[in-house]
């Protein structure tokens, strides 16, 4: 192959116009709008990027976008928002509540639909199933699970509470989990009996049972229910997600 040939499949340059109805509902409706802004961004970033927070909700509101000491950036100084908060709670009341928020498909051929009046609702449980936990700020919950809606739950209550997630894609190893978990001190970890993936089953709790023998920070273990599989549980460690959000309020302020 040429030189030639890989500077021609480096610069694409074909254009794929969306449908008229998809660009109806957009955000950025062509291209000339999106080059706009990035012209705006560029020409002066605190500008750009404070006009579009004052479409977040802010707790507190921030006293000066950006302070800019080079090679540090400090953003939306003084400020307190919460990124749980703006996804679901800005919706609840207005007609986006009992729409969609959530498509799910998954193997083999499960369908689920959240809205954000559910999602919120399913959140806020599991943000108090974490507090019970002894979750608290700062704290970093480490997450091993599969493409399911519980993941999309644990990682926006981690958020809602002021947890860090730690995200851990499921096909990794055990030895990988635990260097994560030592690595960010995690506190709590949340996985899954099992799950699916191209067909084939993950023993995803066999893994994190290997790991946490590696892993001395971390304190519980809260295990979905995904297959059904029969896994052991380790009684003054493991919980059950279904027994730990059976009594949880199904409201959590954001923090």
């Amino acid at each position: 192959m040429t030189s030639s040939h890989i500077a021609n499949v480096m610069q694409e340059r074909r254009v794929f116009p969306p449908p008229a109805e998809f660009v109806a509902r957009a955000r950025i409706r062509s291209q000339a709008e999106y080059e706009a802004m990035w012209q705006e961004a560029a020409a002066d970033p605190a500008a750009f990027w404070g006009r579009l927070a004052g479409e977040l909700h802010w707790f507190e509101p921030y006293r000066e976008v950006l302070q800019w000491n080079e090679p540090f950036a400090f953003w939306f100084v003084g400020g307190r928002t919460n990124a749980c908060y703006n996804c679901l709670d800005v919706h609840l009341g207005t007609p986006r509540q009992n729409k969609a928020a959530l498509i799910w498909e998954g193997e083999p051929g499960e369908v689920r639909v959240l809205t954000y009046g559910m999602l919120h609702r399913e959140v806020c449980r599991f943000a108090n199933g974490l507090r019970s936990l002894g979750v608290r700020q700062g704290d970093v919950v480490s997450i091993y699970m599969p493409m399911v809606p519980e993941l999309v739950i644990a990682m926006l209550a981690c958020a809602r509470i002021g947890a860090v997630h730690s995200v851990i894609f499921a096909g990794f190893s055990s030895e990988a989990i635990a260097d994560r978990n030592n690595d960010a001190g995690a506190k709590v970890q949340i996985t899954a009996d099992a799950g699916w993936r191209r067909g084939q089953q993950l023993p995803l709790k066999q893994n994190v049972d290997a790991a946490l023998a590696k892993s001395p920070t971390v304190e519980k273990c809260v295990v979905l229910r995904r297959m059904g599989n029969s896994v052991p549980m380790q009684p003054d460690r493991d919980v059950w997600w279904h027994d730990l959000i059976a009594r949880a309020a199904p409201d959590a302020a954001a923090e």
